[in-house]
């Protein structure tokens, strides 16, 4: 079975934050972010929940996707799925 490759948000209701990332083990990085992780950005804003996810057949695909989401375009797109 091929790889496929998730582009994701989170968001922190308690402390108005976002987070843009991508993997191929959606349910795994979730639990990482929101229990197992010790250390890193979002361990501080616990607790998130996953507000988008986009699938890409690539790797490529996806991190060029994830570029893109943490630009101004992608940040206003963001905030419209905050609003």
């Amino acid at each position: 079975m091929e790889n496929e490759f998730v582009v994701y948000i989170l968001y922190s209701e308690k402390f108005k934050k976002t987070y843009v990332g991508y993997t191929s083990t959606l349910l795994e990085r979730f639990k990482s972010h929101n229990q197992l992780a010790t250390k890193g950005y979002t361990i501080k804003f616990r607790p998130w929940k996953v507000i988008h996810v986009e699938f890409f057949s690539s790797k490529s695909e996806a991190m060029k996707r994830e570029k893109h989401l943490k630009t101004g375009i992608g940040r206003d797109f963001i905030k419209s799925l905050i609003n």
